[in-house]
């Protein structure tokens, strides 16, 4: 199954024509590419998907969210499932 999760930009880069930032997601975070979302800056969250950021979501939405895939067991797949599209663990 494919799950877009939220995550909060840390920080935000430029590197060879695309954005990128260190979005962090419940105790990991990741590099993501952030050109589908250029509104989206440090302390924003936005909905990521196999490494894309993909819209920005606000906070409230990105709580509620990480409360229903903790209910269900899944934020814990989502840490354990680093893919090598997602970036490596920076934590």
């Amino acid at each position: 199954m494919c799950l877009a999760v939220p995550g909060k930009i840390l920080e935000t880069n430029e590197e060879n024509g695309s954005r990128f930032g260190r979005v962090q997601f419940g105790g990991i975070t990741r590099l993501v590419q952030l050109d589908f979302v250029p509104e989206a800056g440090v302390g924003d969250y936005v909905i990521v998907h196999v490494g894309f950021a993909l819209s920005k979501v606000n906070a409230e939405e990105a709580e509620r969210t990480f409360q229903l895939l903790e209910e269900m067991e899944m934020l814990e797949e989502t840490q354990d499932s680093g893919s090598p599209d997602s970036g490596s663990p920076e934590s």
